[in-house]
């Protein structure tokens, strides 16, 4: 099979030769073919030939466009500084002001950080065709709202000022629709949702600000024929409740979630990606631990299933480890 066969296999409830494997590679991509974050960030052709020669070298069956949580701030107007070792810094346009006037209209066909994420998909598609399955990437609504007025503003925002809140999600799920939208237009087959923020929320506030938004914006790339990967990194145990009613096919889930609660909780059909501890499971864990692990994870949380750290794979991560994570892993019927 190819790796996108094997992908759509999976997530269609098809038997598949062996598990796909969906690590989040971003920095340790840069450096494995000699280069840094801030080329990465910055330059598509950097990105995709990162990702290329680490699903060839380690055995990956999805190519990425993550790379940072700023290419829409920066449409709507953010300046962002790129780093050699770590990722990109933005400023945050609305962090004194709540004039959403001050805002600038992203065109991700013309706003530069954008475009370049387009660029990417549509290089992918190029080189490989149909060979693997394409990850395109936006941030969430309340992510989104969270970079344009930082994030410990955005979480006092959610509670003394909800009307506002409200609105400047609203305004950031039409940028994250039409950047979904480009995206799939350049061939993109998944689109990951990266809401990172709420996390740090209670369940009532996620449920009733935050999910009706990642609702309509799920509803908008199925509809556009997309698959859909939900990221929240950190805790989303208390958000499990709300997350089962979201029409996804993909969660990732963090080292911190028991895997047993999600399966348990999310509907059969979703599946389920994750969760070693990046730092402790993958960058000082063992070939043989992190096998051991994988298979255990896959024995509990059954088909429907990927292979991944709980969130990115580590700068410095020993080639053998993520070799390891990425061993072929056997379809097994239920």
């Amino acid at each position: 099979m190819t790796p996108f066969e094997r992908y759509v296999g999976m997530l269609e409830g098809k038997k598949v030769d062996f598990v796909p494997r969906t690590p989040i590679l971003m920095q340790f991509a840069a450096e494995f073919i000699g280069s840094n974050y801030a080329c990465f960030a910055s330059d598509f052709k950097t990105l995709v030939k990162s990702n290329e020669k680490c699903a060839k070298y380690f055995g990956v069956d999805q190519l990425s466009c993550i790379s940072d949580p700023y290419r829409e701030t920066h449409g709507f107007g953010s300046e962002v500084k790129y780093l050699k070792d770590a990722p990109p810094r933005s400023t945050h346009p609305l962090s004194e002001n709540t004039d959403m006037g001050l805002l600038m209209d992203p065109n991700p066909l013309k706003s530069e950080r954008m475009l370049d994420r387009v660029n990417a998909v549509k290089l992918y598609k190029e080189k490989f065709g149909d060979e693997y399955s394409v990850l395109g990437w936006v941030e969430g609504p309340a992510a989104s709202a969270a970079t344009l007025r930082d994030v410990s503003i955005f979480l006092m925002d959610l509670i003394i000022d909800e009307p506002f809140t409200c609105e400047l999600m609203d305004r950031c799920l039409e940028t994250c629709i039409s950047f979904a939208k480009a995206q799939i237009d350049a061939g993109a087959d998944t689109i990951g949702i990266g809401d990172a923020i709420a996390s740090q929320v209670s369940p009532d506030i996620y449920e009733n600000l935050i999910l009706p938004r990642e609702m309509k914006l799920i509803r908008a790339i199925k509809d556009m024929d997309a698959y859909v990967k939900l990221h929240i990194c950190g805790n989303i145990a208390h958000l499990l409740p709300g997350i089962s009613s979201l029409d996804i096919d993909i969660l990732d889930v963090d080292h911190m979630v028991n895997l047993a609660d999600v399966r348990a909780i999310l509907p059969k059909r979703v599946a389920i990606a994750g969760n070693i501890d990046p730092v402790e499971g993958i960058l000082r864990g063992t070939p043989e631990s992190i096998r051991k692990r994988i298979n255990d994870d896959y024995q509990l949380v059954g088909n429907p299933y990927l292979v991944n750290a709980g969130c990115e794979i580590p700068s410095g991560t020993p080639y053998e480890n993520l070799k390891a994570l990425c061993e072929p892993i056997r379809y097994r019927s239920e």
